[in-house]
């Protein structure tokens, strides 16, 4: 029956995936962002939903029962007002840049911006390397899920295996119109679940403060807010939602909107939909403790799910697993498009790969088409295998690619709001990043909980200082951007 459920349920996706084809104009920019016309509502949905992956579900769920309630604070509590701020002082902005000047993708816009091709090739390479390790959480959660729901039944290289077929069909068919329905879709069907399957677990422990009761007797410091978290750490930490800024698929569905009033709703709602989600997943995590007390390492990603498969009938097992399957698939999707749509438009149309279409517009958007889903085919396949001799915590994994990326958010600033900011100093940020996450991360990535130094600083934080003063000193350093560039990107009025 659990198998059952979870199958109808990815039928569902197809079908809500494929539907959206029907809307398809056969354009380049149809199939990258949807001609611009996504709706307040869908963007919400795409953003939340594409930025609560197998992370925000298993991930937190997993961390806390290893560290506790603390966790919330962490991520949750930040991520709720920073990202909305991101939305609206970059986004927007962002947004308007990319309609004015037609672009389609990030690495389009800090090439124009910046003027180097150099710089864009070598943000490519970045974004890419940086995407890969928060596509494999999504497909290490689709097969954690499935087997340890079923039981052991089914091995882990089947959910795997299942998520990325279902990825790979609507996302080639339907394009950024088809994610977003899709993600609308899988985002209400993962918010709503997560709070039955938080209800059903909570009752079948004996109700909230029985089972709180039961943990605090056995591990009290994990009810306690911060005794497991340095204050550095929990501090430092709080620059990790910064990477929204440079996700690129949160700047693809960006460009996806309608007008820029569309984003009011997601900017005021996006708080809300972060506590229904990080709450049910945070507390669940330490009560787990009752029934899974010894789980360790990358084990812990699983407590959730061990849970639903100990405590639910195999029918509410099946829709609490298809819950999980959504918040995995709603960001695995829309983040290799993103990715198939920076190759196409940076790498194979920038550079002149396409071949000639002589003049002929239809000719040169089918080949772009058809450019994008062979990549998104192959990014999937590469993940999938990889995924397959992966052993890491899905917590971990995301924080180091969270990690890239918010570093990284200093150049976006400088872009949006420092007319004074040049190309050399966007490049010397980009390398000064490169070179420092290399660093931590070979030192650091086996370590559960690693600092500086074991100073309690996240890496993110050095990083990010050493971004930010890279970009300003060799800015001033350098020439100034030529007075077109600054006219171009800086209109008047924009502000308003």
């Amino acid at each position: 029956m659990t198998l059952l459920v979870i199958g109808l349920y990815l039928v569902g996706v197809l079908t809500v995936g494929l539907l959206s084809h029907r809307l398809f104009r056969g354009t380049g920019e149809d199939y990258f962002v949807a001609t611009r016309s996504i709706g307040p509502f869908v963007l919400l949905m795409s953003l939340f939903g594409t930025n609560m992956t197998a992370f925000s579900i298993l991930g937190a769920s997993g961390e806390a029962h290893r560290i506790g309630i603390g966790v919330f604070s962490l991520m949750a509590s930040a991520s709720a007002l920073v990202i909305p701020a991101i939305f609206f002082f970059v986004g927007t902005r962002l947004w308007s840049a990319g309609k004015r000047m037609g672009f389609l993708t990030q690495v389009q816009y800090f090439r124009a911006r910046f003027q180097s091709n150099a710089l864009g090739m070598l943000l490519f390479v970045v974004m890419v390397a940086l995407t890969i390790p928060y596509l494999l959480i999504g497909v290490l959660g689709g097969g954690l899920t499935l087997t340890q729901i079923t039981g052991g039944e089914v091995p882990s290289w089947v959910g795997g295996l299942l998520i990325s077929a279902v990825v790979v069909t609507y996302v080639t068919y339907g394009g950024l119109r088809g994610t977003a329905w899709a993600n609308t879709f899988q985002t209400l069907v993962f918010m709503t679940l997560g709070a039955v399957a938080f209800g059903y677990l909570v009752h079948q422990l004996g109700g909230l403060s029985s089972a709180l009761g039961k943990v605090a007797d056995a591990r009290p410091d994990l009810m306690v807010r911060g005794d497991n978290i340095p204050p550095l750490k929990l501090l430092t930490y709080l620059l990790i939602p910064c990477s929204a800024g440079m996700f690129p698929h949160l700047f693809m569905h960006w460009l996806s909107a309608r007008r820029v009033e569309t984003f009011k709703f997601p900017i005021i709602a996006y708080p809300i939909c972060m506590v229904i989600v990080w709450i049910p997943s945070v507390m669940l995590g330490v009560l787990g403790h009752v029934d899974f007390p010894d789980l360790t390492g990358p084990a812990a990603s699983g407590v959730l799910v061990k849970m639903i498969h100990l405590h639910a009938p195999d029918l509410l097992a099946g829709l609490l697993g298809a819950g999980v399957f959504a918040a995995v698939m709603s960001s695995l999707d829309s983040q290799v498009l993103a990715l198939s749509t920076m190759f196409t438009q940076d790498i194979v149309r920038h550079h002149g790969l396409l071949g000639s279409s002589r003049g002929d517009e239809a000719e040169s958007d089918r080949r772009q088409i058809a450019a994008g889903r062979i990549f998104v085919i192959t990014v999937i396949t590469l993940t999938y295998l990889l995924s397959l001799v992966a052993k890491t915590s899905i917590f971990g994994l995301a924080v180091w690619s969270f990690t890239g990326f918010a570093s990284l958010f200093p150049i976006v600033v400088a872009a949006v709001f420092w007319k004074r900011s040049t190309r050399h100093g966007a490049m010397a940020a980009i390398l000064t990043v490169v070179a420092l996450w290399i660093y931590f991360f070979v030192d650091g990535w086996q370590v559960p909980g690693y600092t500086v130094g074991g100073s309690g600083v996240m890496p993110v934080a050095v990083i990010f200082l050493a971004c930010s003063a890279a970009m300003v000193v060799v800015s001033l350093l350098t020439s100034p951007p030529d007075k077109d560039v600054v006219a171009q990107f800086f209109p008047k009025g924009a502000s308003r």
